[in-house]
C-alpha cells in the first residue's frame, strides 16, 4: 500500500457513516493477527536483477 494513501485526511460528513466507521475501527481493533510460516526462500533483489528477474 503506497505512504500517501494511509496520510490522507478523511472527512465524514453524516453522523451515521461517522458511527459506522468508528464501529469499523474497534472491530478492527480487537482482532488478532494469525501467525504465518514462509515456506519458501526469499532474498531481496535490487537494480539489474530485477530486469533480469521480470525478464527484461
Amino acid at each position: 500500500m503506497a505512504t500517501k494513501s494511509i496520510l490522507k485526511d478523511v472527512s465524514i460528513k453524516e453522523r451515521s457513516l461517522a458511527h459506522t466507521f468508528l464501529d469499523a475501527l474497534d472491530n478492527a481493533k480487537s482482532k488478532k493477527h494469525e501467525q504465518v510460516q514462509i515456506s519458501r526462500k526469499c532474498s531481496e533483489i535490487t537494480g539489474d536483477k530485477i530486469k533480469e528477474f521480470f525478464g527484461e
